[in-house]
């Protein structure tokens, strides 16, 4: 029996939700304590558990944003499958699904039928497009979101092509929105009794992500400049954000907001007696005159191509200016200060005889810390789940051997 942990303890989650978007809010709320059930196909399960299953590991896919929930098989295309449902929806604070749009209220689980057996009932939907406009009856994907979200742009190389990413950032940040969207509305439900439903959307989230950059395009009314560098302000209170290659193709970047800080920065690096002479002393005039842009920058190729990368992030750090080397996936998961925050820890994994390195909680609570399970196996929880709300150990029995379970 898992002891009771974290600020979530005495929250029960249920959830009919597969993929990223629809998983990742509610293994969230298991980490901090929440009992989260996750309904799934009997025999089949979540199709992500076949997804990236690496030599003697479990599926890296279905592992990231499963662990620590409890697995219930039910077959909700059977009216007894879907009373199932029913009755665990009314004993939940929460409720999750991320089915196409229509398919939950089409088969008698959407919110208003739920809320009429629990009306503080928190109901989270989560779709491709959002609940309104000419596409929300189609289904979406992580790749969709990145598509119409303008995430491909802010990250594109001018003279090349667009491309959606590789890491899931419309996935993520819509789950962390849901997670976020469904602890506001419990707060609510509990302390006024009234639950609601909650629409989140893989586009809506994107959107978000996309920040004050968004809001700047929209307010000029036309696309931001991309590329290796963003120079922005004024002449009198210049700024540089920018990367470039070391000796060995490493590459940094840099960020500060102030001529003194451009002095400084450049001095520290050893590079400002050169710049001075190119008529870079202030950063200023780069931004009175764009056609310097690229001179000063092939200028700053050049000099950190002199050097290592460690050498030039300590001299910028040591000067108070804010720099990090870039790095790959595999280098953010030794990052040092990755390790020592815990945002990428250990886990064991008794059924593969081996411990594995899995995501880290990004909060620390003083008082009731997260806690790390792994995924379960499909069905793994039915006796002691359908027990807690009255079935028999007969009647279960009797389920399962009508595929109803």
């Amino acid at each position: 029996m898992t002891q009771p942990h974290g600020p979530l303890q005495g929250v029960k989650v249920v959830a009919c939700s597969t993929a990223q978007a629809g998983t990742v809010p509610y293994m969230l709320m298991a980490d901090l304590g929440a009992e989260v059930i996750k309904i799934e196909v009997p025999g089949v399960g979540d199709n992500s558990r076949g997804s990236t299953i690496l030599p003697g590991m479990p599926s890296t896919y279905f592992e990231t944003n499963n662990r620590g929930v409890k697995s219930v098989t039910l077959n909700l295309k059977e009216a007894e499958g879907r009373e199932i449902l029913r009755k665990l929806a009314a004993t939940a604070d929460i409720f999750g699904q991320n089915f196409r749009p229509g398919a939950a209220e089409k088969n008698g689980f959407g919110y208003e039928e739920l809320r009429k057996a629990n009306p503080k009932l928190v109901y989270i939907s989560v779709s491709g497009y959002g609940p309104q406009g000419p596409n929300a009856h189609l289904p979406g994907t992580d790749s969709m979101a990145q598509a119409l979200g303008g995430i491909a742009q802010a990250y594109s190389t001018p003279g090349q092509p667009l491309r959606t990413g590789i890491v899931s950032v419309a996935d993520e940040t819509c789950a962390i929105l849901a997670f976020g969207g469904a602890l506001a509305a419990l707060t609510h439900a509990r302390a006024t009794g009234i639950g609601q439903k909650v629409d989140c959307s893989l586009l809506g989230g994107q959107i978000r992500l996309m920040g004050w950059t968004l809001t700047t395009a929209m307010w000029r009314d036309r696309d931001p400049v991309t590329g290796q560098a963003r120079i922005t302000g004024t002449p009198d209170r210049p700024g540089i954000s920018a990367s470039f290659n070391d000796q060995d193709g490493k590459p940094l970047v840099f960020q500060l907001n102030s001529e003194r800080h451009w002095r400084d920065a450049m001095t520290a690096l050893g590079f400002y007696e050169r710049l001075e002479l190119a008529g870079f002393g202030k950063l200023g005039v780069v931004v009175e005159a764009a056609d310097k842009r690229t001179e000063l920058l092939a200028t700053l190729d050049q000099l950190f191509a002199t050097g290592v990368r460690d050498d030039w992030v300590a001299r910028l750090r040591a000067a108070d200016i804010v720099s990090a080397p870039i790095n790959t996936l595999l280098e953010a998961s030794n990052d040092p200060d990755v390790l020592a925050n815990g945002y990428v820890t250990e886990v064991e994994y008794p059924q593969y005889g081996r411990t594995l390195k899995v995501h880290g909680s990004p909060w620390h609570f003083s008082e009731t810390p997260a806690q790390y399970g792994i995924a379960p196996q499909l069905g793994a929880d039915n006796e002691a789940v359908l027990g807690d709300i009255g079935y028999s150990a007969a009647q279960i029995a009797d389920l399962r051997a009508r595929k109803i379970i």
